[in-house]
């Protein structure tokens, strides 16, 4: 369990702070950056929540809480090391990659296939869905070059590239099952 006493602790003041393992690093690493991110992503899921009911509601609620488990695995270095820690660190499962996988699978089952690309956008939800997308693109991104430099679990990247998936699968959904999805039409603003 987390105790949180006091919310500051100035241990951060000269541009450090604190990884899992407790070592110390410069706030702009890549590690930091990667995990920041995925922090960042947690929040706009967090807008998208507000306009969302039911099901969907409780998916983001599960992405949520696996976000925050991604956050503890990206802020944890040496994963080699992990059998020698006296509890060993949360690290992202193969069952959280193979869980948006069904969920993508459903959702997609009840879409018409895409013969256009489509725009960001169309009702609250879809709109905040998307925004979701390009955050956790971004995030990949950040994590896969952290992979290029240290250690990174797999199936943090994997579930990285799934969620992308799902949010623009779900945004579609969000737009009345890919009715209101709003088409791109390309050069439409040429002449």
């Amino acid at each position: 369990m987390v105790v949180l006493n006091k919310i500051y602790t100035r241990t951060g003041d000269g541009g450090e702070t604190a990884l899992g393992n407790g070592s110390r690093v410069a706030k702009f690493s890549t590690r930091v950056t990667s995990y920041g991110t995925v922090d960042e992503l947690n929040s706009v899921v967090g807008l998208a929540r507000l306009q969302a009911e039911g099901e969907m509601d409780a998916q983001l609620s599960r992405i949520q809480n696996d976000l925050f488990d991604l956050g503890a695995d990206l802020c944890t270095p040496d994963m080699e090391k992990d059998a020698e820690r006296d509890y060993p660190p949360l690290r992202m499962a193969a069952a959280q990659v193979s869980r948006l996988e069904s969920e993508i699978d459903v959702m997609n089952g009840a879409l018409e296939p895409l013969r256009s690309f489509i725009l960001p956008g169309g009702s609250a939800l879809a709109a905040h869905l998307h925004h979701c997308r390009t955050v956790a693109r971004r995030a990949e991104r950040f994590t896969v070059e952290l992979a290029t430099i240290e250690t990174v679990n797999g199936d943090a990247v994997k579930y990285l590239n799934r969620l992308s998936d799902w949010f623009f699968v779900a945004a579609r959904i969000a737009n009345d099952d890919g009715r209101a999805d709003v088409l791109w039409v390309p050069g439409a603003n040429r002449a």
